[in-house]
């Protein structure tokens, strides 16, 4: 249809393969198959000139509207693949979630306002095929082949207590005297790579690495819940500095060990290796690295 249309808004057949970049032989080919197709002349040649017949007129004028048609539908196609839509399905760490992505997540419904996003804030490490997730942030590192991992800014943990507690319980001032202090850990879920570990602190100091077993009366699973602990005066917790800046900055909570620092963690961008990429994800992905990619220098 559309080599006919061509040879009947050019005027010849050699103009017309110049405009579908065929031969004047391989138009011809095709107007002739057209004609036996439809039984019938659709335009009448001789060695000098070219003149549509009626039905050819008509058929002409039937195939502009039919080719306007597919041109509409594939801009309509194109559309749809080009625009994120859709429903996404993610799922982050509850502390970064509530400090990090949720007051992120306004910017990027204003940016994408077709995309409907699930977001399930949880430290346990979902299955991102069996869960039913097109993303995941998590800490720590990825342990499978089957995921591209981008890296964020790395996590940064900070030592602190309440100062109710240091007053009745003395500051550390080694690493080493932490042995003897009420220290506060985090329960890691099922699937982490630290839930087999034993509770231990790993300090960078003036004087290199050292690392202390520590230990308390108290463990808990979620990172705000210690921070509830130490604020109450119960011990000192390592905890992320994102959770505790206000508190370290408002005296409500102390540094412990200032001139020891905790280990930087890193934080990675999950998605699977063999997931043919949407424009929703892919939006998602382009939008969590440009918030919160690695930056030299830089800590969550």
């Amino acid at each position: 249809m559309t080599v006919f249309v061509r040879v009947v808004e050019t005027g010849s057949l050699t103009a017309a393969g110049l405009a579908c970049d065929l031969s004047p032989t391989m138009v011809g080919n095709h107007l002739q198959a057209l004609e036996a197709r439809l039984g019938t002349r659709l335009i009448h040649r001789t060695t000098r000139k070219q003149q549509i017949s009626a039905f050819g007129q008509a058929y002409y004028e039937r195939c502009v509207e039919i080719l306007g048609l597919v041109n509409d539908a594939e801009r309509l196609a194109l559309d749809h693949l080009a625009t994120p839509r859709g429903h996404l399905r993610i799922t982050a760490p509850v502390i970064f979630s509530n400090e990090c992505l949720i007051p992120a997540i306004a910017d990027y419904c204003r940016r994408y306002p077709e995309v409907q996003l699930d977001v399930v804030a949880t430290d346990a490490l979902p299955d991102l095929i069996e869960d039913g997730f097109e993303a995941a942030i998590r800490i720590g590192t990825p342990g499978s082949p089957d995921l591209v991992a981008r890296p964020l800014q790395p996590y940064r943990l900070v030592l602190c207590a309440s100062r109710a507690y240091l007053d009745s319980n003395g500051v550390p001032a080694t690493p080493e005297e932490l042995r003897a202090h009420q220290c506060l850990t985090y329960a890691y879920p099922p699937r982490s790579e630290m839930r087999a570990a034993q509770p231990e602190w790993t300090l960078s100091g003036p004087n290199g690495g050292v690392s202390v077993p520590v230990g308390g009366r108290l463990k808990i699973d979620n990172a705000d819940a210690l921070r509830r602990a130490v604020l109450a005066g119960m011990g000192i917790a390592m905890l992320p500095a994102i959770l505790v800046d206000a508190d370290l900055k408002a005296n409500r909570l102390i540094e412990v060990l200032p001139d020891h620092a905790p280990p930087v963690r890193s934080i990675n961008l999950l998605y699977l290796r063999d997931r043919q990429m949407s424009p929703k994800l892919r939006s998602f992905i382009d939008f969590v690295v440009e918030r919160f990619g690695s930056v030299a220098g830089s800590h969550v």
